[in-house]
């Protein structure tokens, strides 16, 4: 079947998204457009995931994942099997995170959310900074926690590994990037050999894709959508 997705989401407390972007707003959203599937990718943290799989309850699926930005100030998505493992990977990325206080007046909120969209509290740590981990330590962590390391919007000119590195470091075994809408199609050819995912980015609710990209799969599981990451282009 075709399932629709944008592996590529985030929340209120990303400082960088708008106030809007509560747990209800995007599952509500993404079900208008038709999604299967979608991720909540807060840059260093995933603080308000479990508020999103509760509303969502499957409908549209939630892949647990994260945005992390590397001590190359390079960003990578790690998509995870579970909350346990997200949860565990952000406990890693605290660790090598400094703690620059946030200035909301400059950067915008961080807003932790329940389910029901009440603010239960505000990260003051400021969360859109270079962790100390290099793009292997991330990489390996994912791995080690069964999850899947994608290279974000590689085609950009910044906070992208290929704008910072230079190349894709064979060692990695990359096997999966995302790529964006605009230059997708320019640079299909160049990356047939490994697996392309375009999402959106969305800081905004308007911007969640709309049903443009899916992946041909047999059952809408995790498991399954980790194994599709890996193996085919979606």
């Amino acid at each position: 079947m075709k399932a629709y997705y944008d592996f590529h989401i985030h929340s209120a407390l990303s400082p960088c998204a708008d106030e809007d972007m509560t747990p209800n707003n995007i599952v509500n959203m993404a079900r208008l457009k038709g999604l299967s599937m979608i991720a909540v990718t807060d840059h260093n943290s995933c603080g308000n995931l479990r508020a999103v799989m509760q509303v969502a309850a499957d409908d549209p699926l939630v892949l647990p994942g994260i945005e992390i930005e590397t001590a190359e100030e390079v960003h990578i998505l790690g998509y995870f099997p579970s909350i346990r493992q997200a949860e565990a990977m952000e406990k890693r990325i605290k660790e090598h995170l400094p703690f620059i206080p946030n200035r909301p007046e400059i950067f915008g909120r961080q807003l932790y959310m329940d389910a029901d969209d009440t603010v239960t509290g505000e990260e003051e740590g400021l969360l859109v900074t270079a962790t100390t981990l290099g793009v292997p330590d991330v990489f390996s962590m994912v791995q080690d926690l069964g999850g899947v390391a994608v290279p974000a919007h590689i085609d950009r000119s910044s906070y992208s590994i290929l704008s910072n590195l230079g190349f894709l470091p064979p060692e990695l075994a990359i096997r999966t990037v995302e790529i964006t809408a605009k230059n997708r199609a320019r640079l299909e050819e160049r990356y047939k050999n490994l697996t392309i995912l375009t999402s959106s980015d969305a800081h905004y609710l308007g911007d969640i894709a709309e049903m443009e990209r899916y992946m041909d799969i047999s059952t809408k599981t995790i498991p399954e959508i980790l194994e599709k990451l890996t193996n085919k282009n979606a």
